[in-house]
Order: structure tokens, then C-alpha cells, then sequence
């Protein structure tokens, strides 16, 4: 009975453990960028759920609606991200990891949100919290392929980038893929998945919005352009398929690797 009880109490933290956030939001009034008390508790207690010393680092990114010029926004944006950071430092929290602060000014609206106006504005006045926690890529977690790959292996290439908002290859990322692909046709029988990734879209949006195809669908079309691009190569189709990931999985590394393309091995 005692190592039962030892067993579901264990099962039950690691629940807990699993449900912990790893991002909030706080939301502001129109031209303001001062926090009422209750978003002020919305900050407090979403630290005080984080075990610190499993958090590798914060970042902290400041948004305001679209009304209003561009400079004007950037400095509102800058205040809101400022305001979250002084709370976050006088409960407790440890500077040097907050890595990131950001003010990305206004939120351009896009055709479908007119409809309901005044709901997107105030989501859009908004500051958002992303936690990176340490070693969040786990193992396997290689910056080149290799000759030895086990199934569940990640290949992350810095110098597969792309543009904000963007999912046209660089000229630099092209060339990264022409040495990628001549590694895979030496190794014929390594199947993979490519995994596209966005920065700083707000959590209640599954993925950004492509500026070049105009659809919320930004991190599946640079895993798309990804894979076209190496089928142009001769890599055979059927070794690869490519998904969109969203913002879900930031690096902590800043928002330029944030936009990248992540490679899973699948099959061996």
C-alpha cells in the first residue's frame, strides 16, 4: 500500500509538473501602459508556479493595436514591456535571465479581424511572457547531421533562417541546403521530418501570418519551402514530409533563431 501510494503521489507531481505554463499574458487599457492590479497578480502568480532554477531564461515582447503612428506605438510598447519587467524583478525574479525585452509596436490588423474589432484591439494591447526552460531541447540535439542518427534525433541548423514574416529561403539558407542535400543522398535511407518555427505570435494563434501568402500558416510554409527546396536536390519525397510548429518551442536564443527550420529523424 505505502509504495502505491508513493506511486500515484509520484504520478500526480509529474502531472502537475507537466501542467506548469510556460507563457502568459497580461493585457492593457487603450494608451496606457500602466497594469490594474488584477494583471499585476496575473504576472505575480505565473512566477511564483516556475521552479527558477529550471528556467534558462525570459522573454518579454510588447504589443499595442493598430491605431496610432509607428514611433508613438514603439515607445507605448517599449513602456509596457518596461512595466512587466519592473515586476517581474521586485518579486523576486532574477534579472540577468530575462534575456529578452521588446517593444514590436502596433499589430497590423488583418481581414478577418474586423468583424470583431474591438476584441482583437484589446488582445492586441497586450505584453507576452515566454519562459525557456533549461535544456529544453532535450538529447539528441545536433547543429550538423551525422553518420550515426538515431530515430529521434533533431538536426538544428542556425543557418537555416528566414525573414521576419517571411517564408522565402535566403540566400544564405539555400546554401546551407545545398550541403544538407548532398549529405542526404549518401545517406538513402534516412527518412526525417521538417519542422518550421515562428517567433512572437501570441498564444492564442496557432501560427503567424505569412506576409508573402497572406495566411496564418507561416511556420508550415517554411518547413514547406524547406522540403521543395530539397526536392529540387533530387531528395526523394517519400523521405521527408514537413509540419508547422508554431511559436511553441522558442530557443531562448533570440528571434532570429527563433525563425528557423528544425530537422527529426524518423527513420533510419
Amino acid at each position: 500500500m505505502k509504495n502505491l501510494f508513493s506511486l500515484l503521489f509520484l504520478l500526480f507531481f509529474s502531472y502537475l509538473s507537466a501542467q506548469i505554463k510556460t507563457s502568459e499574458t497580461v493585457y492593457f487599457e487603450f494608451d496606457k501602459y500602466n497594469l490594474y492590479t488584477d494583471q499585476i497578480q496575473t504576472i505575480v502568480n505565473f512566477i511564483k508556479r516556475v521552479d527558477t532554477t529550471k528556467v534558462e531564461s525570459i522573454q518579454i515582447y510588447g504589443y499595442c493595436d493598430d491605431r496610432g503612428d509607428n514611433d508613438y506605438n514603439y515607445k507605448l510598447s517599449d513602456n509596457r514591456v518596461k512595466t512587466v519587467q519592473d515586476i517581474l524583478t521586485s518579486n523576486g525574479f532574477n534579472k540577468n535571465k530575462i534575456v529578452i525585452i521588446e517593444g514590436k509596436g502596433r499589430v497590423i490588423l488583418t481581414t478577418d479581424a474586423f468583424e470583431n474589432l474591438n476584441e482583437t484591439r484589446s488582445k492586441n494591447r497586450r505584453v507576452d511572457l515566454l519562459l525557456v526552460k533549461k535544456n529544453s531541447f532535450g538529447k539528441g540535439i545536433y547543429n550538423s547531421f551525422q553518420d550515426n542518427h538515431k530515430v529521434g534525433d533533431r538536426v538544428y541548423l542556425d543557418n537555416i533562417l528566414f525573414p521576419l514574416g517571411s517564408s522565402k529561403l535566403t540566400a544564405q539558407s539555400k546554401l546551407e541546403l545545398d550541403k544538407i542535400s548532398k549529405i542526404l543522398q549518401k545517406q538513402k535511407n534516412l527518412q526525417f521530418e521538417i519542422k518550421g518555427h515562428v517567433c512572437c505570435t501570441p498564444n492564442y494563434y496557432d501560427d503567424a501570418i505569412d506576409k508573402d501568402s497572406r495566411e496564418r500558416k507561416l511556420s508550415l510554409n517554411r518547413a514547406k519551402s524547406v522540403y521543395k527546396y530539397l526536392m529540387s536536390k533530387g531528395i526523394n519525397s517519400l523521405r521527408m514530409k514537413y509540419i508547422g510548429c508554431g511559436n511553441k518551442f522558442p530557443t531562448g536564443l533570440g528571434e532570429a533563431l527563433d525563425r528557423r527550420v528544425e530537422f527529426l529523424i524518423v527513420k533510419i
